[in-house]
């Protein structure tokens, strides 16, 4: 077999969506199968609780996998990468039975124990340690949470393994936590790329009840003639160790040190890569995150805002006759209006307490509406909207690690649309910067995994063996003044809405 016959298979797994795709060493997704996926309410649970199924995803996987099985040249196939979203994991048996059903990101029983943890350490002291902000789905808050009110669990538990690392369990029979993952879980030292002693005592844990510690683009282990059986792969497939969705997506794009990436999809992640692990007090208080990167001694910086679900929204509720191509219709529609839509101005803070305005806590909203706005005005107001909004985020990115940033490289669904990255230019003053491969997260597994079994020597050789066949939007002077000034006015509504929803 040489070189250009290799396929890797990535299991690609969202809370919406379950996707197994064979991709090759040139990143095209050669063959894959999708399947829904959404969080279950816990049975026997008070409202509000909800779990993962985590024998029904896998019984998902497998069926993809033997879908897509069908459609490639299974001698090609070299190895199996996991990537899933962050915070979530199964707490299990030695056998490998659940001691406990897995508690999903989306469950509000985490806000019982929050204080508990604010009581004894100091939020910003929280961010010093593990790069993390007190959000509820944190995974020390299950563990936290379980400890309380179901003590049983960790009584029968053996080990807890990141939604990753079980799959990967599945198809190997052996266990590992890898970084990527684990820095979800607001326990870990971010400084060291370990666990910290300090945050697994609030859980009453240490590391000894985890599994070895294995890096993105190690082996984890090798398909079972168990899994075999399930899922049509090759006995003794290498499974390469895996990870968090969107580290993948951020290694992807060829960056520089001075570049953001954003990761456009339902929810935005605007990110840098940093050689420096800089848990300032502004970043604290602006609301940034910061993540292990794929690579040792790198870090991700980050914030996560809302994006495309608003765009979905619009379109469900003025575009819904639209069965054709609706988001082709959409985008023509705002082409006939002016940079700035006639002075209408959409606020996308659908969920209020996140993302770069989530100090001022203002719910979405839409002004300056007359009996002349039509529906192509709104769509493109929502794209400004969303664009004012990035360009806040950067600013405080910037201010928060002393920092510039020249230009943005966008990745994921929302860089396919072109009249969007018109307006992010525009609106930042900035070079947008797009390639043709906009699954970042498969195609960022997939060079990993190539890495893992040998193929290049580390994550960079990878990319450049890639023709990006990158499109640049450069900003327009004329619109970006129009923007200056809207922008202002984006920012300062929300202070005045902010003084107003808090009376």
């Amino acid at each position: 077999m040489n070189k250009y016959e290799r396929i890797v298979l990535v299991y690609d797994c969202g809370s919406t969506n379950i996707r197994v795709a064979a991709v090759n060493e040139y990143g095209e997704i050669v063959s894959q199968k999708n399947i829904h996926n959404s969080a279950k309410s816990q049975p026997g649970g008070k409202p509000g609780w909800m779990i993962w199924d985590v024998d029904e995803i896998w019984r998902k996987l497998c069926i993809l996998t033997r879908e897509v099985l069908q459609t490639i040249d299974k001698r090609k196939l070299c190895s199996l990468i996991v990537t899933t979203w962050g915070a979530d994991g199964v707490l299990i048996k030695e056998n490998g039975e659940l001691a406990y059903p897995t508690i999903s990101w989306q469950c509000s029983r985490t806000l019982d124990v929050i204080n508990e943890v604010t009581d004894q350490i100091d939020p910003y002291e929280v961010f010093k340690i593990t790069g993390y902000q007190i959000i509820p789905f944190n995974t020390l808050f299950k563990w936290i949470w379980m400890r309380k009110y179901a003590p049983e669990a960790f009584r029968t538990a053996y080990t807890f393994l990141m939604m990753p690392a079980y799959f990967s369990f599945k198809l190997t029979g052996e266990m590992h936590i890898e970084p990527t993952d684990a820095s979800t879980t607001m326990a870990i030292d971010s400084a060291k790329r370990k666990w910290s002693p300090e945050m697994l005592a609030l859980a009453k844990l240490d590391e000894s009840f985890f599994p070895e510690w294995k890096e993105p683009g190690d082996v984890a282990g090798y398909v079972t003639e168990d899994a075999s059986e399930e899922t049509g792969l090759p006995k003794g497939l290498p499974v390469i160790v895996g990870g968090h969705d969107t580290q993948f997506a951020i290694a992807l794009p060829r960056a520089s040190w001075d570049e953001a990436i954003l990761s456009s999809g339902t929810w935005e992640i605007l990110a840098v890569r940093t050689k420096y692990y800089q848990p300032t007090k502004e970043a604290f208080e602006n609301g940034v995150v910061i993540e292990l990167d794929l690579e040792k001694n790198l870090w991700n910086p980050q914030f996560l805002m809302i994006a495309s679900a608003v765009l979905e929204w619009i379109r469900k509720m003025l575009f819904s006759e639209v069965s054709d191509k609706p988001y082709e219709v959409m985008v023509n529609e705002a082409m006939g209006i002016s940079p700035g839509s006639d002075n209408i101005i959409f606020l996308p803070s659908f969920f209020p307490r996140s993302g770069p305005t989530a100090k001022y806590n203002v719910p979405g909203g839409l002004l300056g509406l007359n009996l002349s706005v039509t529906r192509g005005h709104i769509y493109r107001a929502a794209l400004e909207g969303l664009s004012y909004q990035l360009r806040l985020a950067i600013e405080l990115m910037e201010n928060s690690f002393n920092i510039k940033l020249d230009n943005v490289w966008v990745v994921g669904g929302g860089s396919k649309n072109e009249l969007w990255n018109r307006i992010r230019s525009d609106v930042l003053s900035r070079k947008i910067i797009v390639s043709r491969f906009t699954e970042a997260t498969v195609l960022g597994a997939d060079l990993t995994a190539l890495k893992g079994i040998g193929l290049y020597k580390n994550l960079d050789e990878a990319k450049s063996s890639l023709d990006y066949q990158e499109k640049i939007y450069t900003p327009i002077t004329q619109n970006s003044e129009i923007y200056e000034k809207a922008y202002k006015e984006f920012i300062n509504l929300y202070g005045k809405l902010s003084f107003a929803y808090s009376k």
